[in-house]
């Protein structure tokens, strides 16, 4: 009981505020080493690369933004968080839904000019808003989702805002809040039988469209980044040629890679398009090799079993799935980005947490982070608030059947 209640204390947790920030510092120095240019001489020092790249100059402001980031969200009061959260969703949806209608690109209709050359991604800050409205919903039954009336309006609440993404061309995004929904259902103590049901339902509605596309003989780019997955031999050259060269970069670091700001190296060729900001993970393959990779993968590894760890000995359903859900989405983010980098999965644009050139990827995940880190500080005062129905016992973490 002793180990038990310590677990569960109200701390703010140095150990991911470790974990998070070291993989943000050691994203500056890829994003230098991914924008090192041709004109720029090896022999100067590291201060001087970063000065020389305006993206590396960029990440630096992203990632001094941060603490501030995390600061406001942490100090957020516990009750006040949960009580405004549909305030969160529904100024998130209608954002989204004001880009897609007033953005005049072509194709991608995703970021919003504000000033000096900046742009928003409002599909980034939606994930948050999401995570918090299904924590506060899911959080209210002991078995979510088990009647139609229920069913429907959670399902509306997640396809609403998911179909205004995916009509601005950003799959990706729907993509992960769709992973992160699945996760937060199963971790909320749905029916395990309604989550197989909606997952079959939810394959063969993809292989309906997927199968349209390819009989309508469409032109979309998403669906020529599926085929060019799928079978790049047969795709045109430019479908599959930044997997491909992605590919070649990361097997040319071999073991313990290249090195940093080499000239000749592919990514000062810029060999591999958008590789400080999507394919960051081809860089680091090709300038530390099969070492930096791993290291890079153990450091997400340690940062996903904390935040286990962390939802484990958190008592109340509400903190607990929110930790779930930002798990969720730190987890996707990486296993899409790596495996599209490798050619295990087709390119959705989804970049790589903390790592990626991004302001709106820096802020939303600094903001997942921050949401965990309120729910630790907060733990006793959510346990004394919350209902009955919406706290949790740290041993039945597990589902029950």
């Amino acid at each position: 009981m002793i180990g038990e209640n310590r677990r569960s204390r109200a701390h703010v947790d140095k150990t991911l505020l470790i974990l998070v920030f070291s993989m943000a510092v050691f994203g500056v120095l890829a994003v230098c080493v991914a924008t090192y240019s041709p004109s720029s001489s090896a022999d100067t020092s590291l201060l001087n690369h970063i000065v020389e790249s305006s993206s590396a100059v960029n990440q630096c402001i992203f990632l001094a933004m941060a603490p501030f980031v995390i600061a406001v969200i942490m100090n957020i009061p516990y009750d006040f968080l949960r009580r405004h959260t549909e305030l969160a969703y529904y100024g998130g949806t209608l954002l989204v839904f004001v880009v897609w209608i007033f953005n005049r690109a072509e194709g991608v209709k995703a970021w919003l000019d504000i000033i000096w050359g900046f742009t928003i991604q409002p599909s980034e800050f939606i994930k948050l808003s999401m995570i918090l409205m299904l924590a506060k919903t899911l959080s209210r039954y002991d078995r979510p989702m088990s009647n139609v009336r229920e069913f429907i309006r959670i399902m509306l609440m997640v396809l609403i805002p998911c179909g205004i993404i995916l009509l601005s061309g950003e799959t990706g995004s729907m993509l992960v809040i769709v992973f992160l929904f699945a996760i937060m259902l199963y971790f909320s103590n749905v029916d395990i039988k309604l989550l197989l049901g909606m997952a079959a339902a939810a394959l063969l509605m993809l292989l309906a469209i997927y199968g349209f596309m390819v009989a309508s003989g469409s032109d979309d780019y998403r669906l020529a980044r599926i085929l060019a997955f799928v079978n790049p031999d047969l795709s045109p050259l430019d479908d599959a040629y930044q997997q491909s060269q992605s590919k070649m970069a990361i097997g040319a670091g071999g073991l313990t890679g290249v090195g940093t700001f080499v000239d000749g190296a592919l990514y000062q060729l810029n060999y591999v398009p958008a590789d400080w900001t999507d394919f960051i993970y081809a860089t680091i393959g090709e300038a530390w090799g099969f070492v930096g990779c791993s290291l890079v993968l153990l450091g997400y590894l340690l940062i996903i079993l904390r935040m286990l760890y962390l939802a484990r000995y958190t008592r109340d359903k509400y903190g607990m799935l929110i930790i779930i859900g930002v798990m969720a989405m730190l987890l996707f983010h990486v296993f899409e980005n790596i495996g599209m980098t490798l050619g295990l999965m087709p390119i959705t644009g989804i970049p790589l947490p903390f790592l990626s050139y991004g302001g709106s990827n820096m802020v939303t995940n600094m903001g997942g982070i921050a949401l965990v880190l309120n729910v630790t500080k907060n733990r006793s005062l959510s346990h004394s608030v919350l209902t009955p129905q919406t706290r949790m016992n740290p041993y039945s973490f597990s589902r029950r059947t």
